[in-house]
């Protein structure tokens, strides 16, 4: 898929490789976008990857003195949702990066990732929109900031060039007289495509509307502004009649098309219906309802963290990958253009993690990279050197199972079995997590996970079970 991989320890090294390859190389942090897009033959021309993982603090989320929160360029998704500072400060971001795929995808998957690849339906990009984010573009030679509203030009298309780098994203916090919320309408409740979805923020003067904002995804090219709603709240009482007239106005400034999703004509009366629900719930006050007070985020106990490098290193068909998996350590002089899964499973002979989808869907392929839940289907190769992985085969201790594949025999929580690795995988991390999870969060950690035969009780039972040793 490409003939070299670069892992950079500093800005300044992947910057540099960026002027010299340009078109034909590609920055990756989550990759959960790009190694998709590789694979079908989506992105042609591309060589290289510069993998910026192990630079040092990129992953961090601050407030500036100007109350301005700032995300680095490796801030995930998870990130977001674990962030006291944003769910406090900027909850209808910390919603849409939870409403984004499952916990193994959100645990790679970054915010400056979803803003870069610019489908009209990523989550995220909406409700920055609506909260005024700009973001820092670097190059080598210069350093530039744009207004997000200014970054599209049109579907999956910015105004970055190719040898430059997002290095910031920057939005005021929320005051105390402003609200937001985000709302995804998809086929089903994880692990989909936004249909549809809004944020709003509203600065409010006592009940009346100072000033709105509000912002739709996948109802045009790019995320787009319903200015005339925002222009028509402005000054009014949110009752009954005004947020049916807001929505009404957001309902015309959509532009949808039929796609395989969904008909223009239903996301066009989706708009309504969600723009309603959402300034209805600003109204009473109720837009964190339904969101976890404690998300579950398949971390274990601690904050994750990344196995450094001492130097930048570059991966190609001579440059052996050496990793420890399992509390082995492994030289793998093949496979390097290759996904960890399929080094794991072709070079490693660790046959336990499985290939179900080979796109992020099925969680079959679940293992824990540096200490978190991922997709072993969606990593490049050459991220495990120097890193700690562990597989089904790694979780059993002194020649006894884990209490959770214990747990699973007992409870008959498998049929044809396929996909119970990457279940046992998911489970484990949720009982490092939180040891007594109540079933909702059990449900939660397994969103990432499909299974075709056993209808989940079963799955649901032994995890419940092996809470309780």
């Amino acid at each position: 898929m490409w003939q070299e991989y670069i892992q950079a320890v500093t800005i300044e090294d992947a910057l540099n490789m960026l002027s010299e390859k340009r078109e034909r190389a590609r920055i990756v942090a989550g990759a959960t976008d790009l190694i998709l897009e590789l694979e079908r033959g989506v992105r042609t021309g591309i060589d290289t990857l510069v993998d910026v993982t192990r630079i040092p603090g990129l992953d961090q989320i601050s407030l500036d003195e100007d109350d301005v929160i700032h995300l680095g360029p490796l801030v995930t998704h998870n990130h977001c949702v674990a962030s006291k500072l944003i769910r406090d400060h900027a909850y209808p971001l910390a919603r849409a990066a939870w409403e984004v795929g499952s916990p193994q995808i959100r645990n790679r998957g970054t915010i400056a990732g979803n803003l870069i690849t610019a489908s009209p339906a990523n989550d995220t990009i909406t409700p920055l929109m609506a909260l005024g984010a700009r973001v820092t573009l670097r190059s080598a030679h210069s350093e530039r900031v744009v207004p997000l509203g200014e970054f599209y030009t049109g579907v999956r298309r910015t105004v970055m060039q190719p040898d430059e780098m997002l290095v910031d994203i920057a939005f005021p916090a929320l005051k105390a007289n402003q609200r937001g919320i985000f709302i995804k309408h998809a086929l089903r409740r994880a692990q989909a495509i936004s249909l549809v979805n809004t944020a709003v923020v509203l600065t409010l003067d006592g009940e009346r509307v100072e000033r709105a904002a509000i912002t739709l995804g996948s109802v045009a090219p790019t995320i787009i502004h319903a200015s005339q709603a925002e222009e028509y709240l402005a000054g009014k009482v949110l009752d009954d009649a005004t947020i049916l007239q807001a929505a009404e106005l957001t309902r015309q400034a959509a532009r949808p098309i039929d796609d395989v999703r969904s008909s223009a004509w239903y996301r066009d009366a989706m708009v309504k219906v969600i723009t309603r629900r959402a300034l209805n719930s600003l109204r009473l006050g109720q837009q964190r309802a339904d969101f976890p007070e404690e998300p579950v985020l398949l971390w274990g106990q601690n904050t994750p963290g990344v196995s450094h490098l001492d130097r930048s290193i570059r991966h190609d068909e001579h440059a052996p990958i050496i990793t420890r998996i399992n509390g082995k350590e492994y030289t793998f002089t093949s496979g390097q253009n290759k996904t960890l899964l399929r080094l794991l499973r072709e070079e490693g002979q660790l046959i336990g993690t499985k290939e179900g989808c080979a796109e992020g869907e099925c969680g079959a392929c679940t293992v824990f990279l540096d200490g978190v839940a991922v997709m072993s289907c969606m990593v490049p190769a050459p991220r495990a050197h120097g890193a700690e992985i562990i597989t089904i085969e790694g979780i059993a201790h002194d020649g006894h199972l884990h209490p959770v594949q214990e747990a699973f025999v007992q409870a008959d929580a498998v049929q044809c079995g396929y996909c119970t690795p990457g279940f046992i995988m998911s489970a484990v991390k949720l009982l490092e997590e939180r040891p007594a999870p109540s079933q909702a969060e059990i449900r939660q950690a397994l969103t990432g996970n499909l299974c075709r035969c056993t209808g989940y009780y079963k799955i649901i039972e032994a995890i419940e079970n092996a809470s309780k040793r």
